[in-house]
């Protein structure tokens, strides 16, 4: 689910100084992230075949709107950011995101149920732009665009070598697709959830999907997906582990109104979840924790701290999600994106940070 936000309480934060437009891992193998080249088509709403398009990128040079000079973020450090824009009006939506073992080519969602795949381009560890942008629809069963069977919130997304994995928030399912022979193209099919995982509440359910790489045990090959805010009888997120050698149901504490929007084995092992909460009292804010892969097992209430905070004063809209990688220097790079939910007054942001291990 993603939080919109009205107008006159963006002026409100304005009036206030904030920031207006501010408001609301593994290595991966890189068979699922790469494509053949497309041509570039007249300007549509949505797509029925692949297409190129085009995305222009404003850099952030700053993260902090109170503080310009400041780079340091609890554990984060702060390397660049984009505000991505498009004529092409489908751009948008971005609920999730994986990127290859370089941090160059990508894939992402789009909340109405669209890919986007592409390269960033970067100069020196400073991301500049995207190129070689492809739009296209996501196809279920029958080779159409899932849209026909009004499927939408398409709001998580994991990568296992040449499989993708995508979650549908409000009918409550998880398509899996294999890229090896047609790419974007590839038809998805439904896979066995759990029971508790096909009755989560409406529009609040899977938000989170990640593979464990083989030779994390015991969750080696274990899809985890984990609700938006899908609660047990103590108001904690109830989780699921999919596949492997111990399949089951888990919970993560919920604290401090935060809901979950994604997830990301770090290629050091552990687990980030990225989390957000919106009130029209505090606005938004986000966090990041970090949970021992360890400590995830079936009935097991995982829990874990805050390693990075931020809210209204910083670069921040409706962040919903997160990837790492290693550049060849050794440092861990999360990558965040956000859901504009495509409205004018949200915007499409693109953040890289260090992580200061």
């Amino acid at each position: 689910m993603s939080p919109r936000i009205g107008r006159r309480r963006l002026l409100k934060y304005a009036a206030a100084g904030l920031s207006v437009a501010a408001v609301p891992g593994a290595t991966l193998a890189q068979t699922a992230v790469q494509r053949p080249p497309r041509q570039v088509v007249p300007d549509e709403f949505s797509v029925t075949t692949p297409v190129s398009i085009e995305v222009h990128a404003r850099q952030l040079t700053s993260f902090d709107t109170r503080d310009r000079s400041r780079m340091r973020f609890g554990e984060l450090e702060y390397r660049s950011g984009l505000i991505l824009t498009s004529p092409f009006r489908g751009f948008g939506g971005l609920s999730g995101l994986r990127l290859d073992a370089k941090g160059e080519r990508f894939i992402a969602i789009s909340d109405k149920a669209g890919w986007f795949t592409g390269r960033i381009v970067y100069k020196g560890r400073e991301m500049i732009g995207l190129d070689d942008v492809e739009a296209s629809p996501i196809l279920g069963p029958d080779g159409k665009p899932i849209t026909s069977r009004r499927w939408f919130d398409t709001e998580a997304l994991a990568l296992d070598g040449p499989l993708v994995y995508v979650g549908l928030e409000r009918v409550n399912q998880v398509l899996r697709f294999d890229f090896t022979k047609s790419f974007t193209h590839a038809h998805g099919e439904p896979i066995a959830l759990p029971p508790a995982a096909r009755k989560l509440p409406y529009n609040k359910g899977i938000e989170a999907l990640v593979v464990v790489p083989r030779g994390n045990q015991p969750l080696a090959g274990t899809l985890i997906a984990i609700s938006e805010r899908g609660l047990d009888a103590q108001g904690n997120i109830l989780g699921f582990l999919i596949g492997g050698k111990s399949p089951g149901q888990f919970t993560v504490r919920r604290t401090d109104d935060f809901d979950v929007s994604d997830a990301v084995v770090l290629p050091s092992g552990g687990l980030l979840v990225l989390e957000r909460k919106f009130s029209w009292v505090g606005g938004v804010g986000i966090r990041i924790r970090r949970i021992a892969l360890s400590s995830i097992a079936p009935g097991a209430l995982i829990d874990g701290p805050s390693i990075f905070n931020a809210d209204l004063g910083h670069e921040i809209d409706n962040m919903e999600g997160i990837d790492a990688h290693v550049t060849p220097e050794g440092d861990t790079v999360l990558t965040l994106v956000s859901d504009d939910n495509f409205s004018m007054i949200q915007r499409n942001l693109l953040l890289q940070f260090t992580l200061v291990e």
